[in-house]
Parts: C-alpha cells; sequence; structure tokens
C-alpha cells in the first residue's frame, strides 16, 4: 500500500472489517440471529461509500466539473441499494450488499483512471470491499 494513505486510514479501514468478519463467521457457524445485522451494517457501509463522493463532488476543483453529475450519482446510488437489501429476504440481502460493495469499488477503479481518486485509496478499497464481499457472501451461502 502506497505510504501517501494516511496509516489512520488504513488502521481504520481495517477496523471497519470486524464486523463483517465477525458476522460472517457467526452465521457460518450457525448464530442466524447475526445475519440481518451484517445486511444492516453493509447498507450503513454502502451509504458511507456514498457519501464519500458525495463529499469529493462538493469540494471538487474546477478542473473536475465534467465529472460532477456521475459524482453525485456514486454518491446516491450505493446508498439506495443498501435500502433495498435492507427490504429483501436476509440471503438475498446479504448478496446484494457484497455485489453493492464491489460494483462500488469496480466504478471507483474507472474513476480512478479518469484521475479522480487516488490509487492508494482504491487499492484500500478493493481490500476492504473484497474482505466484506468475502463475509458477506459465505453468510449468504450458509443462510
Amino acid at each position: 500500500m502506497n505510504a501517501s494513505l494516511p496509516r489512520l486510514a488504513r488502521h481504520l479501514g481495517l477496523a471497519g472489517l470486524i464486523p463483517f468478519l465477525a458476522g460472517g463467521i457467526g452465521v457460518a457457524l450457525g448464530v442466524s440471529s447475526l445475519a440481518f445485522p451484517l445486511v444492516a451494517y453493509g447498507a450503513t457501509i454502502l451509504a458511507f461509500l456514498g457519501a464519500v463522493h458525495w463529499g469529493l463532488a462538493l469540494r471538487a476543483p474546477a478542473a473536475e466539473a465534467a465529472a460532477l453529475w456521475p459524482r453525485l450519482g456514486l454518491g446516491v446510488v450505493p446508498q439506495l441499494v443498501g435500502w433495498v437489501a435492507l427490504l429483501l429476504p436476509i440471503g438475498a440481502g446479504l448478496a446484494l450488499v457484497a455485489g453493492g460493495l464491489l460494483a462500488t469499488a469496480a466504478v471507483e477503479t474507472l474513476a480512478a483512471r479518469r484521475g479522480l481518486l487516488p490509487w492508494d485509496y482504491l487499492r484500500l478499497r478493493w481490500l476492504l470491499s473484497c474482505g466484506a464481499a468475502g463475509c458477506l457472501i459465505v453468510a449468504a451461502a450458509v443462510r
């Protein structure tokens, strides 16, 4: 990971995986009551990811004005996906949140290629997204 990303951001990002790990392992071990809180936490993280892009849109330099609408869209779509996931049966909600996390990272990859996101942020995001999605998919599979 690039040293330009603050160490605190890496540590706090990794700490954000704790509920995914605990929930995924718990569901895999038969604690089915952890499945809905896992969907809810994932929906919360999707909303957080959307907020990141809303903030980037509001603070973007004039040279990035063409990215305003895509950024605002990426600021809203992940949280809507999370909301839908909360309305679905638990297994489908877990899978949708996993897909939403990975899809958001994929769109962020396109943004990084346009110079709109730093690559060190993107590397951390993929690590966190894959870790979270893996836990969600395991939980969905054993549900």
